[in-house]
């Protein structure tokens, strides 16, 4: 996997190596205070104390063994003090042992299941309606933020169709060679004739071919760069509008689906990170920044999870974003879906979830 400025991937696996070697290292006591550590702050959020764990434990270990257990693990950087009297939680390196070598990730329950199965079935619905459900449901079922990077239309063409919906706007219905149909909106200059979106259709559908939107593009800007004079000056505007609606090369044409925000901001507000969050979500609005960081996930197979400093983007919010890519019948990544909390999310529940979501958004749209 390559450098990023978004992701500083050599620092993660960096830490990611790190926190691999610091697992040899733990011994059975170590690990087992750690894991009821890790477990109850991501329970309650709040830090944790000795006699918490001792507890836990059912008295099998006093307070202060594990108080000495503690003071170990934070010199080796696993825990810290929010302030001097309290307890400990842990790091992000801590969180990232936690994660790549103590964690027992559950299955799926069966509602959650079933409820995945419901949200992805696209009868009667565009590719974009059922990834913001999809979206909306990751929220739901994670109390985060639900991310969705839905893919590029680059698939071969069969039709294009302008349908007038009120002044200055019109519906493009995109159907693929394959049978996926996308609606997008897009602005016109006021007071266009329906008959010229009418011969805005007919131009485009006479040179699809069996162009993808992109060759398509290039093709048809072409063609009225150098016959502009053989086209209707209207038609011209439209087909112009409805190209540069999708335009843009690479991968900014994608489009980012974040859903669920409002969860993330209520959870951290009892943990004081709510301008920091705010923050985040300020960079989200750019979109560049989260786009390249989910298309990241697609240099390395199955579930990728980041936490906080790991990358540039969580680095000051305190948030951890566990994504995966989604692949089409060639095995080809076309997109990503995830979910973006605090780095205490329920890490166990999140992963299974996100998996099997981005699985069954694959075989929808492969």
């Amino acid at each position: 996997m390559g450098s990023s400025g978004v992701l500083g991937l050599g620092y993660v696996f960096t830490v990611r190596t790190l926190a691999q070697c610091m697992i040899a290292e733990l011994n059975d006591r170590s690990r087992e205070i750690f894991r009821h550590i890790v477990d109850t702050y991501v329970a309650s959020g709040e830090p944790v104390g000795s006699r918490t764990i001792s507890r836990r434990l059912g008295q099998t270990l006093s307070a202060a063994t594990v108080r000495n257990v503690m003071a170990d693990l934070e010199e080796q950087g696993l825990l810290y003090a929010p302030h001097t009297s309290a307890g400990r939680i842990p790091t992000d390196l801590g969180l990232r042992l936690f994660v790549d070598g103590i964690l027992e990730i559950g299955d799926l329950t069966e509602e959650d299941r079933v409820q995945i199965d419901a949200k992805c079935a696209s009868a009667g619905r565009s590719v974009p309606e059922v990834l913001s459900e999809v979206s909306d449901l990751l929220s739901g079922l994670s109390s985060c933020a639900g991310l969705v990077l839905a893919p590029k239309t680059d698939r071969p063409l069969r039709h294009i169709e302008f349908i007038n919906i009120g002044p200055g706007r019109a519906l493009v219905v995109l159907i693929t060679a394959d049978g996926l149909v996308e609606n997008r909106v897009v602005e016109l200059p006021l007071g266009l004739p329906v008959s010229a979106l009418q011969s805005a259709s007919n131009y485009l559908n006479a040179h699809i071919g069996s162009n993808t939107l992109d060759e398509l593009r290039q093709i048809v800007l072409h063609e009225i760069e150098h016959h502009r004079s053989q086209l209707d000056e209207l038609t011209t505007r439209v087909v112009e509008a409805g190209l540069a609606t999708w335009g843009g090369e690479g991968n900014r044409a994608r489009q980012l689906i974040v859903r669920g925000q409002a969860r993330l901001l209520e959870d951290v507000t009892a943990i004081g990170d709510l301008e920091r969050i705010r923050g985040l979500f300020d960079a989200l609005e750019t979109r560049e920044a989260m786009v390249r960081l989910l298309e990241a996930t697609g240099e390395a197979d199955g579930v990728q999870i980041f936490i906080g400093s790991e990358n540039i983007l969580f680095r000051h919010a305190g948030c951890s974003l566990v994504v995966s890519p989604y692949r089409d019948s060639q095995e080809q990544i076309i997109g990503a879906i995830g979910v973006i909390g605090p780095t205490r999310i329920n890490y166990a529940r999140i992963i299974p979830m996100v998996d099997y979501t981005s699985r069954v958004v694959g075989r929808l749209l492969g």
